[in-house]
């Protein structure tokens, strides 16, 4: 999960009463980690095969790990937008942010050649309703033949194997990764299990806007490109 706008979060981590999904977040892996592993993913995505030229959107970008690691590939047109003011606020780079939700983009129709989303959509408070609005404003925004890029969890038996893992108390004093993990899974367990326990109809919605060009579903992630008809 890339740093996502948690809805329940409200103190920053270094504040005297910090919020325990926002600590647990910062403690699961480094920045430079973070944009590391969004760079190995958009590279088993295909992002080589991408014009460095694409006019890239990333929904749900948070501090901007995911900028960071498009920056780092080439991409010189990128923009992100997000919800939280306060992590927006800490990206320092060169692309273009704008506080918005992503349920109503505020872009041009067909303005766009790819946007990317890495760990937001399991955060949607509603299930189906707030993924359709946003799948229908990324169909509206990119272009025809525009990619649509998704990385969420997804519900394989390595990842059930996690969560029993997870759970366990010793594993979590051995692990601060495996405890950083359990942690955010508690403080968001309303709309995560929401987003695995549907995951026949988030794929009959993926399948409905976009054409599938690459999914991959193993070690708990879905990994999925789709192209705007």
């Amino acid at each position: 999960m890339k740093t996502p706008t948690n809805p329940t979060a409200a103190a920053p981590a270094n504040s005297p009463n910090p919020d325990p999904w926002e600590a647990a977040y910062l403690s699961f892996e480094t920045p430079e980690q973070e944009v590391e592993k969004f760079m190995t993913r958009l590279r088993k995505l295909g992002a080589h095969q991408w014009s460095k030229d694409a006019q890239i959107v990333e929904l749900f970008c948070g501090r901007g790990s995911g900028l960071h690691a498009l920056h780092r590939l080439g991409f010189t047109r990128i923009e992100g937008v997000d919800l939280s003011p306060k992590l927006l606020a800490e990206y320092r780079g060169p692309g273009n942010i704008e506080c918005c939700d992503c349920r109503q983009l505020p872009f041009p129709d067909a303005s766009r050649d790819i946007a990317i989303v890495q760990g937001g959509l399991h955060h949607l408070p509603t299930l189906p309703q707030d993924l359709e609005l946003t799948l229908a404003q990324v169909h509206r925004v990119l272009r025809p033949g525009g990619r649509f890029v998704v990385v969420e969890p997804w519900l394989t038996p390595f990842l059930r194997f996690v969560h029993v893992v997870a759970r366990n108390p010793v594993a979590r004093r051995l692990s601060k990764k495996l405890d950083a993990l359990q942690i955010m899974i508690e403080h968001e367990i309303r709309t995560y299990e929401q987003w695995l326990g549907q995951s026949e109809l988030i794929w009959g919605l993926l399948d409905a806007q976009f054409q599938t060009e690459v999914c991959q579903k193993s070690r708990g992630k879905l990994m999925y490109v789709g192209r705007r008809a």
